[in-house]
């Protein structure tokens, strides 16, 4: 599903990713933990096409994304890779199911098939009776679970979590930690997980440590 190679990134002086290599499976749940400036969060933004390598090479789905130019580029995140970040990030002035829509309107999908899918998605994660609600009459932990049910609307190859549970209290991050490997469970969802948390990093099929910009275990 993702193999990056020997990808090195600097901002100025500071190199922060030194030659990371890694394969990630369809459906498989792999976490990222190191201490902070390990890299982790910037290898997990170059995987999501969010920024690029200085040197290095990664594919998706054996698509070589540094040989797409902006556009294409754009269209190819919006549609196989899914986002959710420590914050929800959701749009305050909509509702929790117009917020689920937007990607796949962004892509221009059938406005009925976009909609159908975001209340499945919303009735699996258990909120298909706040599908009206706007995230300010939203629970913490119900926010995140939109945010994740957003990033799933276009049926990505991956999703890429940032922290995800890091702005949530003990018992919601722990319902959103089972909830990844549910959604593994139904829909054979492939995840990359950037974690502080030691429980849902331990619960992954993969944890890979990283220290100084490399991968050590």
């Amino acid at each position: 599903m993702i193999k990056a190679d020997n990808i090195e990134k600097r901002y100025g002086d500071l190199e922060v990713l030194k030659g990371v290599s890694l394969e990630i499976a369809e459906g498989e749940i792999v976490s990222i933990v190191g201490a902070s400036g390990a890299g982790k969060s910037t290898l997990l933004h170059i995987i999501g096409t969010l920024d690029k390598p200085d040197a290095g090479t990664l594919s998706i789905k054996d698509i070589d994304t540094g040989s797409l130019r902006d556009k294409k580029l754009s269209q190819f995140r919006n549609l196989a890779i899914g986002f959710v970040f420590q914050f929800h990030h959701l749009l305050p002035e909509f509702t929790a199911l117009e917020n689920v829509c937007i990607p796949g309107f962004i892509a221009g999908k059938d406005e009925l098939e976009v909609r159908t899918r975001a209340k499945e998605l919303l009735a699996f994660l258990g909120l298909e009776d706040r599908a009206d609600h706007k995230p300010s009459e939203l629970s913490g932990g119900e926010q995140q679970r939109v945010a994740v049910a957003r990033a799933l609307v276009n049926q990505p190859a991956v999703v890429l979590a940032d922290e995800p549970s890091g702005n949530l209290d003990s018992q919601s991050a722990k319902d959103l930690h089972q909830m990844f490997f549910d959604l593994r469970d139904k829909f054979n969802q492939t995840f990359v997980i950037v974690t502080h948390n030691a429980e849902l990093a331990n619960m992954a099929d993969r944890k890979l440590e990283m220290k100084d910009g490399r991968i050590v275990s």
